[in-house]
């Protein structure tokens, strides 16, 4: 497969360019042919090679993806083929890896293959959740309805995953700097009161002693302890990993103390707003709850859900198998059970997650409010206490020095 640029004219006359992926040159113009526009100039893109930076336009982004699924919206809508709006888009799209994977998806289509087919070959740029609702948007045939959906539901994720984020970012970034702090007093600062109180002479304060002997066992054994951080890192990575040790630590998230209601509020906007997106999108329950699960994020809530699921199977409603699980808080429980006997289940599921995602907003700026004094003093009291008794051996001097005159 190469890269072709061309130009041509569509049958109204207007001049169109772009890029296209394939095989050689006949290839390119039959394509183009296909879409109604006579090739004036097909190139081989050569010479050009592409690198890829880490982090830098290898990956595809939820930001492009929201461009890529509004603009491809607005364009269905205004009556374009689903071949011309790929060609457009993937002309025009900056990452080179996206753009390649828009070429790939309108070749399969150009193909035979289904719109949704053809996303389901990149599962790691297009999940379960967007190809099974493009898929109900095609039978529906209200495709443009279904990405404008896609758009607003990815937003809103992306927003909920920002605010989760954030409220363990910043406790975590406040713990890596004062230990940076403590390990360069111990290693650097403490040492050298240490000697000067060596040439003083005298016995020390017990609190001055002890941060000296807390300094000598750093720097006799520091690299046990950066040692031991790494090995518990990666320890503890290597069994988040793991389908029990994931388990674990989700369960103890949500049992903890500060983060744990945040963790299952967040959880609860998210099941509510994928599944109601996916309901009003036409997507069968069972179909909706089996990806809900997957994209939950904790393996509790999947548990749940796949429970509540196999319940469902076996001819009961969805409100007694959820607060069987007792993930979900009561009322929640009880709007989707008003939901189901309303027959506005996906409506219902709607609201409860503009509420959650609107009490996950506060909730984590109250958290955010609460813990900038809480590590201020934390490090204050820290690097003060650590201050206090390198200076104690000075002021007893100067006090003995005092008295002497």
């Amino acid at each position: 497969m190469a890269t072709f640029a061309w130009e041509g004219k569509t049958a109204t006359g207007e001049t169109r360019s772009g890029t296209m992926v394939a095989d050689n040159d006949q290839e390119v113009m039959n394509k183009l042919r296909a879409q109604q526009i006579i090739p004036s100039k097909i190139k081989k893109k050569v010479g050009a090679q592409e690198i890829t930076i880490p982090g830098l336009g290898g990956s595809v982004g939820s930001k492009e993806l929201v461009i890529f699924t509004r603009q491809f919206a607005t364009m269905i809508d205004a009556g374009l083929p689903l071949v011309q709006c790929l060609d457009l888009l993937g002309s025009q799209e900056p990452n080179k890896t996206f753009q390649k994977i828009i070429f790939d998806v309108k070749g399969n289509v150009e193909s035979g293959a289904t719109f949704a087919d053809s996303l389901r070959k990149h599962p790691k740029v297009f999940d379960n959740l967007y190809v099974n609702l493009v898929a109900a948007g095609e039978v529906g045939g209200v495709l443009d309805t279904i990405m404008n959906r896609l758009a607003v539901y990815i937003e809103k994720d992306v927003k909920l995953k920002r605010k989760i984020k954030s409220a363990f970012t910043y406790p975590t970034a406040i713990l890596v700097v004062a230990l940076g702090v403590m390990a360069i007093l111990l290693g650097w600062v403490i040492p050298t009161f240490e000697e000067m109180f060596a040439d003083f002479g005298g016995e020390l304060p017990a609190i001055t002693q002890f941060v000296i002997d807390m300094s000598k066992a750093f720097l006799e054994n520091w690299y046990f302890i950066f040692g031991g951080i790494f090995a518990a890192v990666f320890l503890g990575g290597y069994i988040y990993r793991s389908d029990p040790g994931r388990l674990a630590f989700d369960k103890t998230i949500l049992r903890a103390p500060i983060f744990g209601p945040l963790v299952r509020k967040a959880a609860v906007a998210k099941f509510t707003r994928t599944l109601g997106t996916m309901i009003a999108s036409g997507v069968p329950i069972l179909d909706g709850l089996e990806i809900v699960a997957k994209a939950s994020g904790n393996k509790v809530v999947e548990s749940g859900i796949l429970y509540v699921r196999d319940r469902i199977t076996e001819g009961k409603n969805m409100a007694e198998p959820l607060m069987e699980t007792k993930v979900f808080p009561p009322m929640v429980v009880q709007m989707i059970g008003v939901g189901e006997a309303t027959g506005a289940l996906d409506t219902m599921l709607n609201k409860i997650a503009d509420f959650y995602e609107e009490e996950v907003d506060v909730a984590v700026d109250a958290l955010t409010s609460l813990l900038e004094p809480l590590m201020m003093v934390f490090i204050g009291g820290m690097v003060g206490g650590l201050l206090i008794a390198m200076y104690l051996p000075i002021f007893s001097l100067a006090g003995s020095i005092s008295n002497a005159k």
